[in-house]
């Protein structure tokens, strides 16, 4: 199966085209303020029209209002919802659409009650526990941590790089691998050579 790529974080078009020209499956939208890699609705709306085909636009929440999210939604043709908070299944599926949930992960963290809780998300990502900040850290977690039996599409983040992507693809078999801090100069600004060396070698490790 060959292993689909989310670039993450995306706030610049010629990011956007990088990562679509080098193969990426889907592109992350950060909805979020406090995030470097934040863009308001109009730039999220304008990056977007530029998709290919083929290319997923997921934006990115965390523990937003609803009513935002709505207003996201009527101005952003959004493909797949990521939720980065501490929402609850109804909180997440009352947008009848697409979503995945994130999940930071830890000793603690019980996988396959979050699989079940979450049952009507498309996927688990996977994410490094740090106290304090939902996501985007690039930090990496104990892979060993992920049951193997987890019944639902496992979309690996958390510390990924273009020289370790291979051997997390490897060891995890992971749905999808997901990268922002990974590919980028500074946050928020990508590197367009990391974003190849990062897909051709995530796909070719699956």
């Amino acid at each position: 199966m060959a292993v689909r790529v989310k670039i993450c974080g995306i706030t610049r078009a010629q990011d956007l085209h990088a990562a679509c020209d080098a193969g990426a499956d889907a592109l992350g939208f950060v909805f979020y303020e406090k995030s470097p890699r934040h863009l308001t609705i109009d730039a999220a709306a304008a990056l977007v029209r530029e998709l290919p085909p083929f290319v997923q636009a997921v934006g990115l929440f965390v523990d937003a209002e609803p009513a935002f999210i709505e207003s996201v939604l009527q101005a952003v043709p959004l493909d797949l919802l990521q939720f980065h908070g501490d929402e609850t299944p109804a909180d997440c599926a009352r947008f009848g659409r697409p979503f995945i949930k994130a999940v930071r992960v830890n000793r603690d963290t019980d996988l396959l009650k979050c699989a079940a809780d979450f049952d009507a998300a498309r996927g688990l990502l996977l994410d490094a526990w740090v106290a304090g900040v939902p996501g985007g850290t690039g930090e990496r977690f104990d892979w060993s941590l992920i049951p193997p039996d987890l019944p639902k599409p496992v979309i690996l983040s958390g510390g990924l790089t273009p020289d370790n992507v291979a051997e997390a693809v490897e060891r995890v078999r992971p749905w999808a691998v997901d990268v922002s801090s990974g590919v980028e100069v500074t946050k928020g600004i990508k590197d367009a050579h990391k974003i190849a060396q990062f897909i051709a070698k995530a796909k070719a490790s699956s």
